[in-house]
């Protein structure tokens, strides 16, 4: 099975769903440069938001501590702290901020035939 997020281009395969840890990000290069930080919880559902810390212009995302708040996922920033809503990418600590948001789905992989 594999995790894909739909970035302007359409969809994009990141990885095998076994290769993620969960309670844990990865970072993905999309094709225009930017990144994306690809997370999957404890609870087993797969979230992409932009890698890139609004508040310090770092792309660290990836890197930060996954909890919950309210029954919702968030990512707490490596650096400052500041935690984003893994579904809606609202900051719960500064209600001006906000990172960008990426569908993702898992999907099926096919084995080649020979």
């Amino acid at each position: 099975m594999t995790v894909e997020l739909l970035a302007p281009e359409g969809w994009l395969t990141v990885c095998e769903l076994s290769a993620l840890t969960p309670g844990r990000g990865v970072a993905v290069l999309l094709p225009d440069g930017s990144q994306a930080a690809v997370f999957l919880t404890r609870s087993g559902s797969a979230y992409a938001i932009d890698n890139r810390d609004p508040f310090t212009g770092a792309a660290v995302l990836s890197r930060g501590l996954i909890g919950c708040a309210d029954g919702r996922p968030f990512v707490a920033s490596p650096l400052l702290k500041q935690r984003f809503d893994l579904g809606s990418g609202r900051c719960l600590d500064d209600g001006e901020a906000a990172v960008r948001t990426y569908p993702v789905r898992t999907a099926v992989t096919s084995a080649a035939v020979a």
